[in-house]
């Protein structure tokens, strides 16, 4: 009982926040490029598909950071930091999640096959950009938005506009919450030497974070023009906007308790944008 403990904590699905903000901008996808009738076989393949690469991703970041991990408050107790998995068993784990992420993604045509190869070398080397790379939060962005090209070649609708803004959208949200996330690791980070955009902005974090939201709606409200969305999809565009508000209160002061039960409130986000595209497809259809 306790190494099944230890298995679903390394990969978090004690912790399904990973998922939901991976899920999120996938569904938007998936409802807009078929026009809010997405099949149950596509439903369930990307949601499948989502834990299994958000774990595997989970498995792989522990593997390659477990030495950096047991420097940080935050993440010594994973279980590759205190070594309570071996890393061998990590492994077999990553390969079993793989695979389970291939299969499923063989019930999808052939482009859709060739975009999952790049999300699973995003999702791979992710953890290595933490090095290098001033923001790798930009990188973890284009990691997180492929399930939005994948959506729609899946559904045999060619990659447009709209799909590069979706993706460009879920790239700016990815800054602004990974940044948050961050923030709760900034002093750890600095000791060892782990690159953040929550060090990369300074002393303009709050100010970084909030470009990164505004650049996000105004991403989705040029979806919503080119798809000539209806006022259900406005109405929650404005709730959200009204909810990136309060988020700003929050983390107005840096706190990082407060940082990081925003970055949490992320998922709430990701869900209001969801219905305003739920809702507008309910209304038409």
């Amino acid at each position: 009982m306790f190494a099944i403990k230890q298995f679903i904590r390394l990969m978090r699905l004690d912790k399904p926040i990973g998922i939901f903000l991976l899920l999120w901008p996938t569904l938007w996808a998936l409802f807009i490029a078929s026009h809010g009738l997405p099949t149950m076989q596509h439903l369930t393949i990307f949601i499948l598909g989502t834990v299994l690469m958000r774990s595997a991703g989970c498995v792989a970041n522990d593997m390659l950071d477990r030495k950096f991990d047991s420097f940080v408050t935050r993440t010594k107790l994973r279980p590759l930091a205190n070594q309570s998995i071996s890393v061998k068993n990590a492994f077999f784990l990553l390969i079993t999640l793989l695979l389970g992420a291939f299969i499923c993604v063989l019930f999808l045509n052939e482009n859709a096959f060739y975009f999952s190869l790049v999300a699973l070398f995003l999702a791979l080397t992710y953890p290595l950009t933490k090095r290098f790379f001033v923001m790798p939060q930009a990188y973890l962005g284009l990691s997180f938005g492929m399930g939005i090209p994948m959506a729609f070649v899946a559904n045999n609708i060619s990659l447009s506009m709209t799909t590069w803004l979706l993706f460009l959208a879920n790239i700016f949200w990815v800054i602004a919450y990974d940044t948050l996330y961050a923030v709760t690791d900034k002093n750890d980070d600095l000791k060892i030497g782990i690159r953040s955009s929550a060090i990369w902005f300074g002393a303009y974090v709050k100010e970084a974070i909030m470009i990164c939201y505004t650049c996000m709606m105004g991403c989705l409200i040029w979806v919503g023009q080119l798809e000539n969305f209806g006022w259900p999809f406005y109405g929650f565009i404005g709730l959200s906007l009204i909810f990136i508000g309060f988020l700003y209160r929050q983390i107005r002061t840096l706190n990082p308790k407060a940082c990081f039960a925003a970055f949490l409130s992320n998922n709430y986000l990701g869900g209001l944008v969801f219905l305003g595209v739920f809702f507008h497809y309910l209304h038409v259809n």
